[in-house]
Formats: structure tokens, C-alpha cells, sequence
């Protein structure tokens, strides 16, 4: 009888060949990683670079950030509008501050105070103690508020209208 010849080395030949592929697209597959990788950090660095010169070039300095700045308004008492079916009338009392980006703004609203103050007045003036009731009402204020400081002291502007004191009675 004849012996077949073992296969082994046949399979051994075939393996070998079928892991030389795969080495390949192995290898193919890091270098191309590092070269992605590689090519991303330059051109990161390039465009730090870049963006570095343009600044230099225009003289733009990096933003350092101002701490902000608060101005006292004066404290207000208004009589406001009765409610329907009431015949008192409520009082207000209200101290604010102003939050301003720096002391740059601060030095264009401090003369303007008197114009402020005044647009404070003629509102509070206009609104009802029912107007103020909740978290919600004291939202609207203050947002009317602010709307109305900004207008009066364009183009400066103020950041928040911070609420000190809010009494009703």
C-alpha cells in the first residue's frame, strides 16, 4: 500500500501565505494611523503657528477676563397702581445693583444714574402689587428692568439687574 503523502506541509506553506496578507494590511493599516495622527498634530502646530503670527501681526492681545463690577442704584419706595377692586395703594420698596462687564462701563453709567433712576420710576410707578407676586413676577422685573437701563444708557450696557431688596406693602 502507498502512503499519502502528509498534508502538513502543504498547510504550513498555505498558513504561511495566508498571514503574510494579513501582516500586510496589519502594517498597512499603523502606518497609516501614524501618519494621520502624524499629519493631524503638524497641522495643529501649524495652524497654532499661524494664528499666533496673525495676532502678533495685528496687535490683538488675548482676552484677559475683567472681573465684573456692581453699581449701587438708589434705594427706590414707589406708590404702585391699585389693584382692580382695591382702593389702597401698595408700596414698593427696591434696592438694585447693576452688574457691569468692567470698570470701563462703569465710568459711562455712573453720570447716567439720574436718566436710569428716572426710567426705574415712571415704570414702577405703572405696575401692581399683583404684578410682583411669585419667583415669576420678580423674573419679569427684573428683565423689564434691565431692558430699560440698557435703553437708557446706550450704548454702554449692563450684564444683570441684581435685586438687594424687594418689599411689598
Amino acid at each position: 500500500m502507498a502512503k499519502k503523502p502528509k498534508k502538513a506541509p502543504e498547510t504550513a506553506g498555505e498558513g504561511g501565505e495566508a498571514e503574510a496578507p494579513k501582516s500586510k494590511k496589519k502594517l498597512i493599516v499603523i502606518v497609516a494611523a501614524v501618519l494621520l495622527l502624524g499629519g493631524g498634530g503638524g497641522g495643529y502646530v501649524f495652524m497654532k503657528k499661524k494664528a499666533a503670527a496673525a495676532e502678533a501681526e495685528h496687535g490683538a492681545h488675548v482676552d484677559v477676563k475683567m472681573p465684573a463690577v456692581f453699581v449701587d442704584v438708589r434705594d427706590m419706595i414707589v406708590n404702585l397702581s391699585a389693584d382692580p377692586g382695591q382702593t389702597k395703594n401698595s408700596t414698593l420698596k427696591l434696592r438694585i445693583a447693576l452688574e457691569l462687564k468692567d470698570s470701563k462701563v462703569e465710568s459711562e453709567v455712573k453720570p447716567l444714574m439720574p436718566r436710569v433712576e428716572d426710567a426705574f420710576q415712571t415704570y414702577l410707578r405703572e405696575i401692581r402689587a399683583s404684578d410682583l407676586s411669585g419667583s415669576a413676577g420678580l423674573y419679569r422685573l427684573r428683565e423689564e428692568l434691565l431692558r430699560r437701563v440698557n435703553i437708557a444708557i446706550h450704548p454702554a450696557k449692563v450684564e444683570a439687574v441684581l435685586f438687594k431688596d424687594v418689599i411689598v406693602q
